[in-house]
This record gives C-alpha cells, structure tokens and sequence, in this order.
C-alpha cells in the first residue's frame, strides 16, 4: 500500500509527497475519472517453493510495477495469490500421505514467508481454495452454459487399469510430437512451451505407477472457443495495439487464431476442485486452467466485497498482467474467451509483460537436486532483499533467457550499488553532517554551468525512465536510475565538494549541497519500486516524507533550514570470495552426481536423435514437379527459419516453428510417396 501521508516539515515541499489512497477501513478502490491500475502476477502453484526465476518472471517484477505506479499517486491494486486446485496438488499430496487442504496450507505459507521477506507489496496475497474462488467459477459456468458456449463431448480419455482412475492432463507423460522432449505432460510441454493434448503425446504413460494407459469413453463440457472466436479476434486485435503488446505475444496469440480455435475441455474426472454447478454433472469438477485465473477476481473478493468495481468496470480500470512465456496463451486467448464468453461486462487485459528463463550458473534451478536459491533460503546469505531485487531485475530476462551466477552478483552490488548510489549518498550526507551540522544552508548563488547541465542530464534521463516504466521495461528503469546516480557523483567531482569548496567558495557550496540533497531526494523515489528498503534508509537520513515522481527535476523540493539526519551506510562490501562459499551451499550445475548428468545427457542425444528422425526430409530420385520443387523449398525456407530463431537472429517462438516444419515435411512426405507409386506404375506399364 501507499505510505500514509505523514505531517509535511516547512522545509518540504508538499506538492511533492506521495499520499495515501485507501479508504478508512484502508481498502484501496478504483475512483471513476481517475487513473486506476488493477495488477496481477501469475498465481504461482502450491506445490513447490519458488526459486529466483519464479520470482523475477512474475511476482517480484508485478512488485516493481505496482510500487511505481503508486509513487505517481495512482490508485493502485496488485493482486496474487497460490493456486491449489488441480491435479498436481492431488497427486503431491496422495505421494505426501495427507490432504490437498493440509498440503496447500503447508505450501501457501511457503510462499508467503519469501514473498514477505522479499518485500513483495500486495495489497492482498491470498489463494483459489475459498468459498470466494467457487462462487466467482460457478457464476461464470452458469453463464456459459446458459448462454450456448459450453457443449456436452462423450470423449476418450486416457484411463489407468492398474490405478483404476481416468487420468487428467498432468497425470499423463510422454514424448513430446513437436520437440521431441521425453517428459512432457499431458497438458503442456515444458521443454518448448507447446500446450498439448495427452493423445498427442508419444508413448504415454501414467505419471502415478507408469504403466501404459487404456483409452475410455468418459463425458465432459468444453468451451466452444470455436464459437468464441471472431470475438476473441477482435478483442485481441484492440487490446494488443492499445496495451503495446511485445512482438512475441502477439506472434504467439495470432499463430493460434490462425490456426482456428477448438472447443477445449473444461471439466475433470477429479475430487479437488471446484465442483460442477450443473445437475446430472455431480462428480466433476473444473479443469485447473479454467478455474486458476478466476483466482484473480476471486482473491479481489476476499480482500474487498466491493471487488466488481475493479473487475465490472473496463472504462475506468487498466488491467496490467505479468508472468513467463509459458503462461502467455491461457491469458491472452483462452481466459478472455471466458470472460466473453459470460456476456458479462468484464474487466480484461489491457498489456502483458512475460519473461523468458532464468537459469542457474549454467544450468536449471532444481529442488531435487539442491541446486540453485530459492526463496525461502535466499535470506540465509546474510544479503539483504534489496540486493536480490536490484540485481534480478538487472538480468530480468525480458528478450532472451538470463544467467543467475555469484560472480556478477557479488560484482554488481560492489561495483553499482555501493560504489555509485551508495557512494553518492554517503559522500553528501556526511558532509551536510560535518560542515552544516546537518542543516542545509541558504543558497544565495545562481545556478552555475555545472548545475545548469546536471538539470538537463537529469530531467532527460528521468523522462527516459517514466517512458519505460509506463511500457514495463522494468530492466532499463533500473539501469536509468543507476545513470541518474551515476550522474550525480560526476556533478560532485566536477563541482570539486570538499574543504577548499566549503571554505574558499562558500555561495557555490551551499548551491552544490542543496542540489544534490534534492538529486538525492529524486533518487530515493526512482529507487522505490526496485529497492524500497533502500528508500527507507535514504528517508531517514534526508529526515523527509517518501515522496511522489516528478515529471521534472526542479531540485526545489527539500528547502534551505531542513535539518537532515545522520548518515547511514545504503550497502557494505560483499567479499569476492563468498563466490566459493554460495556456490558449494546452493549448488551448480557441477554439483549433481556424475551418473545423473550422464543420464540427462544421454536423454538429450536421445531426444534430439527422434526429432531428427521424425523431421529428416523423405529421399526422391524422379524428375521432380512444379509442386514438388515449390515444398521443397517450403521445407527448406522453414528450416531456415527454425534455426535463425534459435539462433537469435529472428524473433519468435521456436516451438510453433517447428511444429509447422513437421507438417510441411509430412505434406512433402506424402507428396514423395505419391511420386514414388505414379513412377512405380509406370515402369509396370
């Protein structure tokens, strides 16, 4: 929440506080003409602790985002919370020996405990298995049946003898038909990001005891997104050019609009759920994806009764989404098609920022295995959370994936946090302790030339940051704070602060001192969303309110007579060689038993010998026709493709290429084959 608006010092200039918005009861609501910015992160499942990549990807990233726009005094409403239903938590918990309840309890406060420790601001950090998140999902079920968009399917689903169970998505492994991965789920693909059907998998197995599933007929509702489509176009077509969508989401929602959309599943063969609010559907429940993120309105309903006036009202409220790539689909076409789908006047996502991967020293975070830091352990470093913010978000995996090692983490935090922002605002600080007594002084001088450049150096990069906040490029935000900073210790070694300034040049002094108190000031809100500890501290010793985002560096906002308080160190020095020591704690991707390695090795070649098996082209030696040169070339152009994106020289996502390269090497296949028997019959002939 925004900070309480505190009793403003003469010496301050109020105009520039940051206030409070909450109502009474401190529940903050939208209000009609104003700004209001609704937030969400992907509901992170509740199986499992989060690691840094889970981290940056969504939750602390929407984090950065909400803390931003509240130091521009909007109202501002970020919302998360675990997401437990499903089939995952039923299976960990069947492994576990107690409840889906008692495992979500176990883990929901997991989560929590980092979350609270990495000084994640929610306004309400809640959970989908409440009587809330069932009434919001039946709402919407009812009105989607009434309303012709759910369609009864007898389908055949995969069923386990041996368990004696019908096996819902997660419950099923397999290879993967469009990258070749080994583990893929019934649901998804982890390795290229595809969502699947079981069916599609090669052969499947069930996840519990791995014995070969049978095929039954079972009966099921699904969403008619078929039906659904020209409505989801259209809403795709305004809202991505409205919210700026990337590139890549929008290649990657239009590839499936392309491609037609089909009705999908929404009902389970399961127990922990949301139950079905039909009669004569006793027994099922709703699919995890289509429950999950009605999470988000519904953990609004827990934190306020009033929560259809952000969710009701897409006049007068923005939606802001953040998660990773894998995430991206269920938000831009699949839930929308929901909400449309109810006929009811919904909020909807106005832009979406998504990541791509953080790994670990090379390798991938794993629980299992020990390897990586996840966030319950992070504070056993003795680094504190600011730290670990300034620094995930500095290798925020926006375009490409990012690398996690201690060395440039340890680098970083000497190198930028504490020799420029820390150095900029100790050096100050100490010397408005020392020569003024921690008064500032009146400034009777006229701006000089050095002044007069930093204004224009400042004001510059700070309408630079403003713009990439606004879009969510929360990586270069940081870096242009750091600039800011970086600034100001060059305005102090050329303005020459010192003694001999002090005693020979005092006009000039006093107009330094003030400024950069003021540059400080600045920077104190600039850091905020990243760092707000850090923030704290700059308070503290400024002895000044936390304070709204200028549109302009005015450096008239901390008056002559304002008496400062004392210095405080922002960061101290991480030794060099605590590389070693976190490295053998947290493991890398050295630390995993040779034997293992070998294996996921051997895996790999396995995996990439059966894709290269299932795309190598078919072999033809006729005299070739127009058709057949025109696919060859296809191939061969799409292929191109593939590899420039893997490359990095072509932007897009590489599974859906793929899967289109496999099917135009499949319609040369049968193109060759139908060559092959005209030529076998004429040499008959």
């Amino acid at each position: 929440m925004a900070v309480d608006t505190p009793s403003v010092p003469s010496t301050i200039n109020a105009d520039c506080v940051r206030v409070s918005l909450a109502t009474e009861n401190g529940i903050i609501l939208p209000k009609k003409g104003e700004k209001n910015v609704l937030i969400t992160s992907a509901l992170p499942y509740v199986n499992n602790a989060p690691h840094l990549g889970n981290l940056i990807g969504s939750t602390m990233s929407a984090d950065v985002f909400a803390r931003y726009n509240r130091t521009r005094n909007r109202r501002t409403l970020y919302i998360c919370g675990t997401d437990e239903y499903g089939t995952t938590t039923e299976n960990r918990a069947l492994a576990d020996g107690i409840s889906p309840r008692e495992l979500c309890d176990k883990f929901y406060q997991i989560h929590k405990d980092s979350y609270d420790w990495f000084n994640l601001s929610f306004d309400y950090f809640g959970r989908t298995s409440t009587p809330e998140q069932t009434a919001v999902c039946q709402d919407a079920f009812e009105k989607l049946y009434k309303n012709g968009n759910l369609i009864e399917q007898v389908v055949s689903q995969l069923y386990c003898e041996k368990d004696q169970r019908f096996l819902a998505d997660r419950f099923v492994e397999g290879t993967c038909p469009k990258c070749g991965y080994d583990d893929a789920r019934g649901d998804q693909c982890d390795n290229c990001t595809n969502p699947l059907d079981p069916f599609e998998l090669i052969n499947p197995r069930c996840k519990l005891c791995s014995d070969k599933p049978v095929v039954r007929e079972t009966k099921h509702l699904a969403i008619a997104l078929d039906k659904l489509q020209d409505k989801i176009s259209a809403w795709v077509d305004s809202s991505s050019k409205k919210g700026k969508w990337s590139a890549n989401t929008v290649g990657m929602t239009q590839g499936w609009l392309k491609e037609g959309l089909k009705p999908r599943m929404v009902t389970r063969d399961l127990s922990w759920g949301v139950p079905v609010p039909l009669k004569g559907w006793e027994g099922k429940v709703m699919y995890v994806w289509f429950d999950a993120p009605f999470g988000y309105p519904s953990i609004t309903a827990c934190y306020t009764k009033e929560w259809e006036k952000w969710w009701r009202d897409p006049e007068n409220v923005t939606l802001h989404q953040f998660m990773g790539k894998d995430n991206v689909v269920f938000h831009t076409l699949f839930f929308p098609g929901y909400l449309l789908g109810t006929e009811d006047s919904w909020t909807m996502l106005d832009s979406i920022s998504t990541t791509e991967y953080l790994q670990y020293e090379g390798t991938k975070f794993s629980k299992s295995r020990g390897v990586g830091v996840f966030g319950e352990n992070a504070r056993e470093t003795g680094v504190p959370p600011d730290v670990w913010r300034y620094y995930l978000v500095s290798n925020r995996p926006e375009t490409g994936d990012s690398q996690f090692t201690w060395k440039s983490f340890i680098a970083s935090h000497n190198a930028e946090l504490l020799n420029n922002l820390g150095n900029f605002v100790n050096r100050v600080v100490k010397f408005v302790n020392a020569k003024y007594d921690s008064v500032l002084p009146d400034d009777p001088s006229e701006d000089g030339e050095n002044e007069q450049s930093l204004y224009k150096d400042v004001n510059a990069t700070l309408s630079e940051y403003i713009e990439n906040m606004e879009y969510m490029r929360l990586r270069s935000g940081i870096e242009l704070v750091m600039r800011i900073s970086a600034r100001g210790n060059q305005y102090l070694q050329a303005s020459d602060l010192g003694n001999n300034l002090f005693n020979e040049r005092p006009r000039d002094c006093a107009r330094l001192v003030l400024t950069a108190i003021n540059l400080i000031y600045l920077l104190s809100v600039l850091a905020h969303p990243f760092m707000p500890d850090t923030e704290a501290s700059i308070l503290r010793q400024l002895a000044a309110p936390a304070r709204s985002l200028p549109e302009e560096f005015t450096g008239k906002d901390i008056l002559p007579g304002h008496k400062i308080g004392k210095a405080e160190y922002l960061f101290t020095r991480i030794k060099p060689e605590m590389e070693d020591v976190w490295k053998k704690q947290f493991g890398d991707k050295d630390s995993a038993p040779p034997e293992e390695e070998d294996s996921k090795k051997a895996k790999k070649k396995s995996q990439k010998a059966k894709l290269a098996k299932a795309t190598e082209g078919p072999v033809y030696t006729g005299p070739k026709t127009d058709e057949l040169i025109q696919k060859e070339k296809d191939v061969a152009d799409q292929a191109s493709k593939v590899r420039d994106i893997k490359a990095g020289k072509l932007e897009g996502e590489v599974g859906p290429e793929v899967a289109k390269l496999l099917q135009l090497k499949n319609e040369l296949g049968d193109l060759v084959e139908r060559l092959k028997a005209v030529q076998v019959t004429e040499t008959q002939e």
